[in-house]
C-alpha cells in the first residue's frame, strides 16, 4: 500500500490526507495565493474545505506568521474569494 501524504490544516490544526485540503502558497516572488493545482513553487500551507477554517485563518492573520511576510487584507480577501469559488466549482470535494 502506498503511504498517504498527511498535512495539517492551519485553521483547525487537524491532520488530514493532503487531497482533502487546499493549498495556499507564498511564491518565490513573495506573492501569497491559492494553489488549486497543488504544484506551484514556494512555501505551502493547507486549509480544510471548510468555511470555518478559512474564516479562522483570515481572522487570525495566520498566513503572515506562517509565511514570515506581510499579508495584506486584500490578499486575504482574494484568497477567500478564490477559496469559495473553488468550493462551489468542486461541490465541496477535493481538487485534482
Amino acid at each position: 500500500t502506498k503511504k498517504v501524504p498527511m498535512r495539517t490544516c492551519i485553521g483547525c490544526h487537524t491532520s488530514k490526507p493532503k487531497k482533502e485540503l487546499i493549498r495556499i502558497v507564498r511564491g518565490t516572488d513573495g506573492t501569497v495565493s491559492l494553489d488549486t493545482t497543488g504544484r506551484l513553487n514556494g512555501r505551502g500551507a493547507y486549509v480544510c474545505f471548510s468555511e470555518e477554517c478559512m474564516k479562522a485563518v483570515c481572522k487570525s492573520k495566520r498566513l503572515g506568521k506562517i509565511f514570515e511576510t506581510e499579508v495584506s487584507d486584500d490578499v486575504y480577501k482574494k484568497i477567500s474569494e478564490d477559496f469559495y469559488s473553488c468550493i462551489v466549482k468542486n461541490g465541496g470535494g477535493s481538487i485534482g
